[in-house]
């Protein structure tokens, strides 16, 4: 034994001698695979003396991708169990071509993997190296369908690689429903109920063309005229209704008559090629009863409601010159005889001049008194108003011209009545020209005059007198103001006593009538005087105004007169009136 311990220690130390590598060969149990060739000669790579956790950490300190997985808690390292040591699973030093990773087909559990075997993969007897080739590692596999069914790919690639999208693991020829709502064609209306293979007339899907008219050009009525964007105005759900909003969509909405109008009856030509024109003329030049005089902005007067109706053109609001009355009724071309651009007068004399009954003499402003509603009926001239002289009566019923026979503007027309009634005065003057004072417009015959205001007041029984019986001519001042000029038949004194027949009878009565003779007189009635008839004295008519009854007493006593006249015609010196034989007595008689 102790020979052979000797050996042992020999051999040892013999070893030390010898370099490193022939030391770790001597001791290692076996070789290690070929992979880790490179480090045999290096036990502490993969080694930790006394540490047997730490073993398993620098094993993933070389494979980092397995490091990753658990890590991360994927791959099939990844879900395996915590705790475990990699050389649980993982034996070395069992020479260059051991397999330090034994898998047992029909044990292992795909599922622990990232690629759970399901359908067909699970069912069918797949063999392991139909998708684990030689020389790849396990986890490097590819994991697309792509990878291993390229060859089955009927579609050539055009759909991608993405074969999970449309296939199943369950069998290749089967598919899953497709969302075709996912992809760059979503069916809707009548293309969800369409077989696919009316439209991928191949296996090469992506190959099928999106645009509408691929598949119905047949269908296109429009015989290309409106291009080839078929969905601008139909869609899916009905090939015969539209969707194109032309008020929208375009810069030429569509209102009126033009909503029902056919599409071609305006879109002759095909519609990318030729740009067709928006203005009316364009497509109504026929229409245009005008003749172009009013230009080609048929807008501006007619609507798409009625070629007839012209609602457009807003003569009151578009231009200067407001249409009112029979204006609005009038037609354009009344006016516009030479075409809207003619530069048209705005004054009525204008268009009117021949329907100027004034011929001129009232101006050319004939609004000032006229309107458009009717040439001849009233004027919305208001005379009261826009002059001083107001129209009374019946001189609102006078013509114009029967006042303003002249120039309106020229002739300054007197507002005096005088002024056009001088042939109706009667009076010849003598009233003087104040017309008014005793007439109205009401009526020329009918007059008002305050005969108290004039020079003789209508007193008593004159104020019931007709002017007539004074007045017998329209020449008023003519007429007399002395009673006897309408008295002289009722001069029951025949002028004995005067002419002025006021003296003593009044307008009260003519019966009735007071005179003092005392007190009007210089010739008092006193003594035998006193009493005495009137007529006595009185004997012949007056004239003029001057009495013919003298006043000595002589003229009247000379028959009396006992001395002959040898006293003189003075008898009232010695006489008295009481009686003619009683004298008088006192300083008077001396002579």
């Amino acid at each position: 034994m102790l020979r052979f311990f000797s050996f042992i220690t020999l051999t040892f130390f013999l070893a030390l001698s010898v370099s490193a590598d022939t030391v770790e060969t001597v001791m290692m149990p076996g070789k290690v695979i070929q992979g880790h060739a490179k480090l045999e000669k290096d036990c502490q790579q993969c080694h930790k003396p006394f540490d047997k956790a730490g073993q398993s950490r620098l094993c993933k300190d070389c494979h980092k991708e397995i490091a990753k997985d658990s890590a991360q808690k994927q791959g099939f390292h990844g879900r395996l169990k915590n705790g475990r040591n990699c050389s649980e699973c993982h034996t070395e030093h069992k020479g260059r071509g051991a397999q330090t990773a034994p898998i047992v087909e029909s044990t292992f559990k795909h599922a622990q993997t990232d690629f759970e075997l399901k359908g067909a993969h699970a069912e069918a007897k797949v063999v392991c190296s139909e998708c684990h080739k030689p020389k790849v590692k396990y986890r490097d596999t590819p994991n697309t369908c792509n990878a291993c069914h390229k060859k089955d790919d009927k579609h050539e690639g055009s759909l991608g690689a993405a074969c999970a999208n449309c296939h199943i693991e369950k069998s290749w020829k089967d598919t899953q429903q497709f969302d075709h709502n996912k992809s760059r064609f979503a069916l809707e209306g009548k293309h969800i109920n369409v077989k696919c293979a009316d439209c991928h007339l191949s296996k090469k899907y992506r190959e099928t063309t999106k645009d509408c008219f691929s598949c119905h050009k047949k269908d296109d009525k429009h015989k290309s005229v409106f291009g080839t964007k078929c969905a601008d105005c139909h869609t899916a759900k009905d090939w015969a209704a539209t969707t194109f909003n032309h008020d929208k969509d375009t810069n030429f909405s569509l209102r009126g008559k033009h909503q029902s109008v056919k599409c071609d009856s305006c879109h002759k030509s095909p519609l990318g090629k030729v740009k067709l024109e928006t203005n009316c003329v364009a497509c109504h030049r026929a229409d245009d009863k005008h003749d172009g005089k009013l230009g080609d902005r048929c807008e501006n007067c007619h609507s798409e409601t009625s070629w007839s109706a012209t609602p457009g053109f807003n003569h009151d609001k578009d231009t200067k010159f407001s249409l009112r009355g029979k204006h609005k009724a009038a037609k354009c071309q009344s006016c516009h005889k030479g075409g809207v651009n003619e530069k048209l007068p705005l004054q009525c004399n204008e268009c009117h001049r021949m329907d100027d009954k004034h011929k001129g003499n009232f101006g050319i402003k004939c609004d000032s008194c006229h309107t458009e509603g009717d040439w001849k009926s009233a004027s919305k001239f208001n005379h009261d108003r826009d002059t001083k002289f107001v129209l009374l009566d019946k001189h609102k019923a006078v013509k114009c011209d029967a006042c303003h026979k002249g120039n309106l503007y020229q002739d300054k027309l007197k507002s005096t009545c005088i002024a056009c009634h001088i042939k109706d005065d009667k009076h010849k003057g003598q009233q003087g020209d104040h017309c008014e004072d005793c007439h109205n417009a009401q009526s020329w015959t009918k007059a008002k005059f305050d005969h108290s205001k004039s020079e003789f007041p209508l007193l008593g029984k004159h104020s019931t007198v007709d002017c007539k019986k004074c007045h017998l001519t329209p020449a008023f001042k003519d007429a007399k103001m002395e009673c006897v000029t309408c008295h002289t038949k009722d001069d029951v004194h025949k002028r004995r006593l005067g002419m002025r027949c006021e003296t003593c009878h009044n307008a009260r009565d003519w019966r009735v009538w007071d005179f003092d003779h005392d007190q009007r007189t210089t010739f008092k009635l006193t003594g035998g005087h006193n009493g005495i008839d009137c007529y006595a004295c009185h004997k012949s008519p007056a004239t003029g105004q001057k009495f013919a009854t003298p006043t000595a007493c002589i003229d009247c006593h000379a028959s009396n007169d006992v001395h002959d006249g040898s006293f003189g015609r003075q008898c009232d010196r010695c006489h008295v009136s009481t009686t003619f034989k009683e004298l008088k007595m006192g300083p008077g008689l001396s002579r």
